[in-house]
This record gives C-alpha cells, structure tokens and sequence, in this order.
C-alpha cells in the first residue's frame, strides 16, 4: 500500500444525522409503547357485557321453553308460549338492570 492520502477524505456523519437517529428511535419506542395492548386478559366491562348477553338469550330461551311446555301440557297454543316469551324477556331485562346497578368486583376492591 502507498502512504499517500487519499483524494477524498472519508466523510464524517455529522452531529446532526446523530441527532435524528436518536429522535427516530426515541419515536419508534413511543410508538411501540402506544400500540402495545393496555389491557391484560379480560376487564370488568367484557365480564359485565357476556353476562347480559347471557342474561338476555337465558331468559328469552327459557320463557320459550316454559311456554311451550304449558302450550303442551294445557293445550292453549300459542298463549302460553307468547306469555313465556314475554315473562323470560321481562325477567332478563330485570337481571340486566339490577346487575347494572351493583358495581363490578373489580373497583369494589381496589377502592376507588
């Protein structure tokens, strides 16, 4: 090899490409955080929300079923399975309430 200098010095990275890749990887650490889920397995308000869907289709279920069986047994088709149907739905609805008015286990205990 020569001891001479190259023509082209090698260019330095200036303080300022520093600068930006620093911005972009503190951003990138923001943007990860941001979309990283915040909930860990499942809240109060999923819990709450599949209990009133199971209220709701529990009850409307069960009055079809009751009312088909006295339709059955007493021979008054269709009274007594429109009465169930009605009964069920006004029993769900009554379980809906009153579990939306009772605070979820979660907030009880911790407190607030």
């Amino acid at each position: 090899m020569s001891d001479e200098k190259p023509a082209r010095e090698p260019i330095h990275e200036d303080a300022r490409i520093d600068a930006l890749e620093a911005r972009l990887k503190a951003a990138r650490e923001r943007e990860e955080q941001r979309n990283r889920p915040q909930v860990q397995g499942v809240d109060a308000n999923y819990r709450s929300g599949n209990r009133a869907l199971a209220s709701l289709l529990g009850g409307i279920i069960g009055g079809l079923m009751i009312g088909f069986a006295i339709d059955a047994l007493a021979g008054i088709a269709p009274w007594g399975l429109l009465g169930g149907l009605f009964l069920g739905t006004a029993a769900a609805f009554r379980s809906i309430v009153l579990s939306a008015n009772t605070r979820p286990e979660d907030e009880a205990d911790s407190g607030e």
